[in-house]
């Protein structure tokens, strides 16, 4: 049975940081391409960064670029999402997702998390 399971999120203000982290069980990590997704309330899920299964390739919707970072551990089945700078336009649900496909398109990944709430104050 494949568990995905998110953690990190919080309330912080805006220009804060924040690291979430997603842990998935039941699959070969290692060889799955991961997704952070997000959707804010009245909107739709959105891509915000994925990593390739070996962390070599990486890629981010635009208006996180240079302030999020992904990474994964595949010793610890663990991926993450370290958030700095933060705005109030980045609160949301974020989710985890693995794949097998890459990108940001919501279709290509199999396996989901329950989400974490991230909000941000101005």
């Amino acid at each position: 049975q494949v568990q995905v399971v998110e953690s990190g999120g919080g309330l912080v203000q805006a220009g804060e940081s924040l690291r979430l982290s997603c842990t998935a069980s039941g699959l070969r990590f290692g060889t799955y391409n991961m997704g952070w997704f997000r959707q804010a309330p009245g909107k739709e899920r959105e891509g915000v960064s994925c990593i390739n299964w070996s962390g070599l390739s990486t890629y981010y919707e635009d208006s996180v670029k240079g302030r999020f970072t992904i990474s994964r551990d595949n010793a610890k089945n663990t991926m993450y999402l370290q958030m700095n700078s933060l705005k109030p336009e980045d609160t949301a649900m974020y989710y985890c997702a693995a794949g097998p496909g890459w990108g940001l398109e919501i279709y290509k990944y199999k396996y989901w998390g329950q989400g974490t709430q991230v909000t941000v104050s101005s």
